[in-house]
């Protein structure tokens, strides 16, 4: 009974973790282009860096056959994409003011921010 009370608080633990104490890594911009993986239920990165007033592109690739993963959008910009499974699609981010941006699949289980510097 023990062992059942302990791998239960264990278990507590990480969901706490995972969806209130987790922080993803930030990336900068790096020429112009920003690579980011859709796989496992999350961005990779999930934060994305880019400069304001200057166009950019983010190349995403879906490897998740969540059909969530899906559709990417990014309301604020007017940005509404479809990513195929296992293939790069560039998705181009206008020049923008500063600002942050979310951006997510259309059930909001896949999140992300895009910081505009």
């Amino acid at each position: 009974m023990l062992w059942i009370n302990l791998i239960g608080v264990a278990l507590i633990a990480i969901i706490v973790w995972w969806f209130w104490l987790y922080k993803s890594s930030s990336v900068a911009l790096q020429e112009g282009r920003v690579e980011v993986i859709v796989k496992d239920g999350v961005y990779q990165p999930s934060k994305i860096k880019i400069p304001a007033n200057k166009e950019t592109v983010l190349m995403f690739t879906r490897r998740d056959l969540s059909s969530c993963a899906e559709t990417l959008l990014i309301p604020d910009l007017e940005i509404n994409a479809t990513l195929p499974l296992n293939k790069q699609e560039s998705v181009t981010i206008p020049a923008s003011p500063s600002g942050h941006y979310a951006f997510h699949c259309q059930m909001k289980m896949y999140v992300g921010e895009l910081i505009i510097e």
